[in-house]
Order: structure tokens, then sequence, then C-alpha cells
């Protein structure tokens, strides 16, 4: 086969059952919170898929979707595939992924004993095994033979349905813990039946799922399969048999796709949906391992922080993989696929990781750096404004730079002021930290991008009002950023209290025994990073433990807590700094008790305040004031107020 571009492997045909895939690329299935609320899809829905499918995939896999909604919902706005009369939205969704030259396939899914406890209508949770679990149901029913049989005649029966709503497959979901992962790991199948015991009976129940699936609804309609390659816990399922299963499921199913970790264990979430404190690629040995097992021979595909098509392209052509599930980096960047064709990769703008779009809890789909993602046919262009603007944007950090390429984009005649000699603005700090690498990717890039725009980039100059007024604006956008919040703490001003942005530009080095004040996410990434540097660090919150790194997303959160543990730092909540000084950092907590914190070194993250926009906001009738100097936010809200804002210039 001739070489694409430098691209041997990613945009050749695989063949898939009885169909083909175009080319080594599938979008990974997301929960989108898109469904209305008897499970039909919405025009987001629709036009989501449709997003999905532009972007070139070969298959386009619908999220999480419950077989029965008594018993297995696991996330609110899922889709119902459970009922006849559903059948015409569905096609819906099947024909925006077709219009695309997209195969569609949709995850079908029963959560067990990791069920959201407030969308079952019964009252327990389905599982192999009845033994504790947090608290959350009033018990859970181990599950007998009757049980049994209707879980595989629900999964049959929405098998059918699918096809007959044209889906050309569906995706089964056995990894994470879900209803077949608890049959088929030791740690949760703790049954003494034919169903329990070796892995030749807890592969029994899953494996009756995949055949009458499979007798079901024929050869023509694929069957794919989802598992974790190692639970990532003591007692759990690993990859020696991973593969066996794998070996006995292939003779029902056309492909199967290597994942990692548990849902329903917080020690094990962080495999499941990776944040950007894993490396990428996290699950390639896994599949190394189930493409070399020479008895395996259906086509194998892995998932896990694949973040751009050279990491795909060295994955399959190692043998690693057949293909490779993305999502997040195709959501990033649409135009992955095609710029990387097109021998761009360079153009491709870069995934945070950060999971501001599979945050969950109702949150529509959504992404810190592609401002135009989930908001249906309306901004899939940047179109030309009416009328074209001289527009001055104060301010290069990321706020400043979205508004500028957007306003650029929009027609617009743009002036970008930036004090300092570069642009990037808070982002040039925080890029520094050791598992920020993303973020250092995608700051280079946007950077770049904004250099190139068309905007007259004027670095090094202060935008004070009369240099504004000078250029003769139609329209200024405010974009300042925040500046410290200065404490009135007795001696957070000594030489040994350092800017939190200082520590992490690496512009002061701090040693020995370290005290951050404030236990946002930025006072908590920062005693990471110490800590994994070999400080001895303590954080200081006033509020309490479920506010450290508060507003984080869930997952990333949860890692970050996780780090901060297994690197020993100590998260002392519910007290406040009183004072600095020779001694150290004397705190105290709601009942006044002092204490002393020993420091070398103190770290100021008590946070951040917009810079004063008042000067700016009287000088014409449209002034837009955006990003931090607006309201303190993050990426994500920096991003969003810019584009949104030049969209409506």
């Amino acid at each position: 086969m001739p070489a694409f571009n430098d691209y041997e492997h990613v945009y050749k045909p695989l063949p898939l059952g009885r169909t083909t895939l175009r080319n080594r690329i599938i979008f990974s299935p997301m929960v989108c919170d898109y469904a209305d609320s008897i499970g039909q899809p919405t025009q987001g829905y629709i036009d989501f898929i449709e997003e999905q499918a532009r972007t070139g995939v070969a298959l386009v896999n619908v999220g999480a979707t419950p077989v029965n909604w008594d018993t297995a919902p696991d996330y609110p706005a899922e889709l119902d595939v459970t009922q006849d009369n559903k059948i015409n939205g569905l096609v819906l969704l099947a024909d925006a992924a077709h219009r695309h030259g997209s195969k569609i396939s949709i995850e079908l899914v029963h959560a067990g004993r990791g069920v959201h406890p407030e969308l079952i209508k019964s009252k327990w949770a389905l599982a192999p095994s009845n033994f504790p679990i947090s608290g959350q149901y009033p018990y859970i029913k181990e599950m007998d033979q009757h049980d049994i049989e209707e879980i595989i005649a629900c999964y049959v029966d929405c098998a059918k349905r699918l096809k007959r709503a044209q889906f050309d497959g569906v995706l089964v979901h056995a990894a994470h813990g879900n209803l077949l992962g608890q049959f088929l790991s030791p740690l949760t199948n703790h049954r003494s039946d034919c169903y329990g015991g070796s892995l030749e009976n807890r592969s029994r129940f899953p494996l009756m799922i995949l055949k009458a699936v499979r007798e079901a609804v024929g050869d023509d309609f694929f069957l794919d399969m989802r598992i974790s390659g190692d639970e990532m816990v003591e007692g759990g399922m690993k990859i020696d048999e991973v593969i066996e299963f794998i070996k006995m499921a292939q003779e029902y199913i056309d492909m199967v796709n290597i994942s990692a970790g548990l849902i329903v264990d917080w020690r094990a979430q962080f495999f499941t949906m990776p944040p950007y404190y894993q490396p990428h690629c996290l699950n390639v040995s896994l599949s190394r391992a189930v493409k070399e097992c020479p008895d395996v021979t259906i086509p194998v595909t892995v998932v896990g922080c694949i973040a751009n098509i050279d990491e795909a392209e060295e994955i399959i052509g190692s043998g690693a993989a057949d293909a490779c599930y993305m999502a997040r980096a195709l959501l990033a960047d649409p135009e992955m696929l095609k710029k990387s064709y097109r021998g761009e990769p360079e153009s491709v703008r870069p995934c945070l990781r950060c999971y501001s779009c599979a945050d969950g809890g109702g949150n529509h789909i959504s992404c810190a750096v592609n401002p135009q993602l989930g908001r249906g046919h309306r901004y899939w262009e940047i179109r030309l404004a009416l009328k074209r603007k001289k527009v001055v944007v104060i301010g290069g950090g990321p706020a400043g730079m979205m508004a500028a390429q957007t306003a650029v984009k929009r027609g617009h005649e743009v002036v970008l002021f930036e004090q300092n000699e570069s642009l990037g603005g808070t982002l040039n700090d925080i890029n520094k930290l050791p598992f920020k690498y993303d973020l250092l990717n995608y700051t280079e890039w946007v950077v770049g991008q904004t250099l190139a725009c068309g905007a007259d980039i004027r670095l090094g100059v202060e935008a004070t009002p009369e240099v504004v007024m000078r250029e003769n604006p139609d329209a200024i956008i405010v974009a300042t950023g925040a500046e410290p919040v200065q404490a009135s703490i007795p001696g957070i001003n000594r030489e040994n209290v350092i800017p939190v942005r200082d520590v992490d530009s690496g512009r002061v080095k701090v040693s020995g025994e370290v005290v951050v004040c404030g236990g946002g996410s930025s006072g908590c990434e920062t005693a990471l990073a110490l800590a994994m540097g070999g400080c001895k660090v303590t954080i200081v919150e006033k509020g309490d433990n479920d506010s450290f790194a508060h507003g984080m997303t869930h997952i990333t959160r949860g890692m970050l807590i996780a780090l901060l543990e297994s690197n020993k730092v100590t998260c002392l909540g519910e007290h406040v700094v009183l004072s600095v000084d020779d001694e150290g950092v004397h705190v105290g907590d709601s009942q006044w008790q002092e204490q002393v914190l020993k420091a070398d070194f103190v770290v100021d993250a008590l946070g951040l305040k917009p810079t004063p926009s008042e000067q700016y906001v009287e000088l014409i009738p449209e002034v837009h004031v955006i990003g931090d100097c607006g309201r303190i936010g993050n990426i994500y809200r920096a991003n969003q107020s810019a584009f949104d804002c030049a969209m409506e210039l």
C-alpha cells in the first residue's frame, strides 16, 4: 500500500466482519447528555453525532446506553434504545453519521452495581454477588437465573432494535466494572454456582450475552466489545485472564477494544478516564499483549490518551493494535484527521486532557480549547461579520488570543496590545509544571496561531486609554486577566514567601519544608509538583476537605487528591493562616487553637481577583470585558467568553 504523506497505516481500510472501516481511527464513546427526559435524542444530540462523523473517522460510537431503564442507567440524559417508539430518533442519529461516510455503533451497557442510584427505578442494584459497596443502595441483589435470562433478553432486544434503526453494529461494554466486567472479575464475582469461581464460570454470563446477540442480529451487523485489559486494583482482572476470555469471545465478536481500570472503584477510575496526570498512550502495552497472542484472530483496538495521529500511526505501525479509539483529541480539533492527511500535523489544536468535555452531571459536551464544539450548526463555521469593525484587544493571554483570532476570521481589523514581550499570559507560568506538557504544547500552538492570524500584534506596549483611543476603535475587548489577592496577613511579604506563579514558572526555586497557603487547584498542583521534586509539603486551606482543588472536573480532581496522598502531601483543611515569621506559618482552626508549621519557604496561593477594567469601559459605547478580568475562571471560560464576544461583534 502506498503511504499517505507520513502515514502508512492510519488511513488504510480495516475489514470488520462483513463491512469495512475506511480508516483506523474510531471515535470513542462519550456521554454527551443531549437526550431528553424520556431518552430521545434532541437536535443537539443529532448535531453532535454529525460533528463526530464530519471529522472523517471510520466509526462513531454513541456513548454508554443502558439496555434496561429500570436497573441499568449510570448517567443522566442517556438514550433509550429499549422501546420501538424510539426508533425514529435513532434513525436520525444513524443518518447523521452515514451522511459523512462514517459507520455508527452504540455502546450497550448494564452498569450493575455501578448504576446511578437516583436514576434506577428498582429498589436494588443488580450484581453477580452481594457484598457492601459505599452504602448507596438499600441493598444489592445477587442475580438469580431469572435475572440473568432477563438481562440477556435485554441485550438481544436492544441490538435487534438498533439494527432496525440502521446502525451498523454495537459495542458491548464489558469494561470498567460494569455488569459484564463484574461477572468476569474475581474482585466482584464471589459466586459459588456455575457463574462464579473459575474463569470459565465467570465468563459464562458474558459469553451467553455475546452468543445470543450474534444469533439475533446475524453476521451482517458487527459486534465490538470493550474490556479492561487490567482493572488496576488488587484482586481484579489482569491481562492473562483477559486474553483467555477474548479467545473464548472471538467466536461471537468481530473486534475487541482494550481499555483499563474500574469506574466503580475510585482507585482505578483514573485509568478508565485518564486525565493529564497520566502518560499518553497508557494502555498500549495491554493491547500489544492481546495483539501478540497468536490465538487472537480478530482486530484489536486500543483507547487511552492517544493525543494525535502520529501517536496512532506509531501504535498501529508497531503492531500494538489494528486501530485506535480517540475522542478528546478529535473534540479539541475536529480537523485533525484531515490536517494530518494533508501533511499539516503542526496545525492541529492540542487537547489539554482536562475533561471539560466529559465532567458528567448533566453538562452538555464542550471543550476548553474548542468553543465551537457541541453548539450546533450556528457555530460550525465562523462567518464573516455584516459590518467590518476596527477592534482593539487589550491583553494577550488565553482570552485575548482567542478573541483576536476569532475577530480576524470574521473579517474585522484587529489590533492586540500586550504589555509583556510575549503572548500567553498566565499560561507561560503554569505550563512549566511537570505534568502540564499538554498545556505547554497548547501554549506554543495558540501563541503561534495568534501571531500568524492576521491581527496587528503589538508586544511590549501598555494599552493606556490614550494609546487605545489613538486607534479610533469601533469596539474594545478587555482581556487583562487577573492579579493575586493581597491578603492582610502579617509576614506575607517576607522574602521566603513566594507567589505561586513564580514557583510554577521556576523563576524562584524552593526546597525543604514548604507550606502552601491556599488549597485551590493552583495551590494543590503546585504542592504536588514540589512534593514530586522532593519537598516536604503542607497545604493550608480554610475550607473543609472537600474544598481542596474545588472546581476541577470530577475525575481530574480525584486523581490529583490521590496523587497528593501518594506523594505524602499534608492537606490541612479548616485552618486559616494567621501570620508568617521566623518560626514558620502560624495557623488556627475553627476553635482558634494555634499551631506553627515549620517552613523554609511559603507559597502564596491565596487566590486571584480581576484586574481593574474601569479605565476602559467608558471610552466608547462598545466595550467588552472577557476572561478573568470579567470573572475568575479557567481556560475553558476564558476561551468561551472570548469566542462568544467575538462572534457577536
